[in-house]
Formats: C-alpha cells, sequence, structure tokens
C-alpha cells in the first residue's frame, strides 16, 4: 500500500509490515494501524510511527539507547497477552520525541521516557505504555 507521509513523500508499505496497535495510541484511539518509516539510507536512529488510516498524524521515535539511556519497566499479563509476546527478545522499545517548546528551559528536543511505545516486532503488534512515576527504572549512560 502506498502512504503519504508529509516528510517523505509517497512511500510503499507492505501489508505484512504494518504494525497494529489494538486499543490505538492514548489521544488517538481510533488509529490502530501504523507503519515504522525512515529515510533511504538514513542510519535509523530516527523513525517515524507512521498512520497507516490518517495521514496527518505521524511521531517521531528513537531507542532509548541512542539517547544514552537504559530503563527497565515491568509488562502486565494484559499487555503481554496484546502484544502477542512470548519472548522478551521480540520486544522492541521506543520513545516518541518532539521538539520542545519556545521557552529557553525547554529549547531542544523532548522524549517521553513516561510513556513509551512496545511493539513485538515478531507478530507486528504494539502498545503505548504509560508508566507510573515510580514504576521503572531509568539509568543514563555517559558515551565514550
Amino acid at each position: 500500500m502506498k502512504i503519504e507521509n508529509p516528510v517523505l513523500g509517497a512511500v510503499e508499505v507492505s501489508d505484512d509490515k504494518v504494525i497494529e496497535f489494538p486499543a490505538g495510541l492514548p489521544g488517538f484511539g481510533n488509529l490502530r494501524r501504523f507503519a515504522l518509516l525512515h529515510e533511504e539510507g538514513g542510519e535509523g536512529k530516527i523513525f517515524l510511527l507512521q498512520s497507516v488510516d490518517d495521514a496527518s498524524v505521524m511521531f517521531s521515535l528513537s531507542g532509548p539507547e541512542q539517547l544514552g539511556i537504559t530503563y527497565e519497566f515491568p509488562l502486565s499479563d494484559e499487555e503481554e497477552k496484546a502484544l502477542r509476546l512470548s519472548r522478551p527478545e521480540d520486544a522492541v522499545v521506543a520513545v516518541i520525541i518532539r521538539k520542545g517548546d519556545e521557552a529557553p528551559t525547554s529549547a531542544g528536543l523532548r522524549a517521553n521516557f513516561m510513556a513509551p511505545v512496545i511493539i513485538n516486532i515478531r507478530q507486528q503488534r504494539g502498545l503505548q505504555k504509560v508508566i507510573d512515576k515510580g514504576s521503572c527504572d531509568i539509568i543514563l549512560r555517559v558515551r565514550g
């Protein structure tokens, strides 16, 4: 299928690469099918999570490790079932990033670590988990 992406233009995505979000994403519950896109020849550090059903809805994603972050959080039985996750290594975690507000104290990029996107890459199923502030560990790494 062809997707019109506002950044990359017309992009061809095969049906088997469409990721199903059974519950949608918070604030976008009616949109359940997304594709992960990136620029051809790019290093794949930033991906675009593009709605298949509404071309105007797109999120920038990055792996937390690309931002120097390692963090862990539990998945509930319901979340594992929604993802059809049987092997932890099939889960990929990403965070939504966006440009900061205009105020000088929030310039640059902002990453939402309290609502990561989890994708079962084997089953093409995803969800966005809203984390309670006390239920995850965040570790910052210094890059050498």
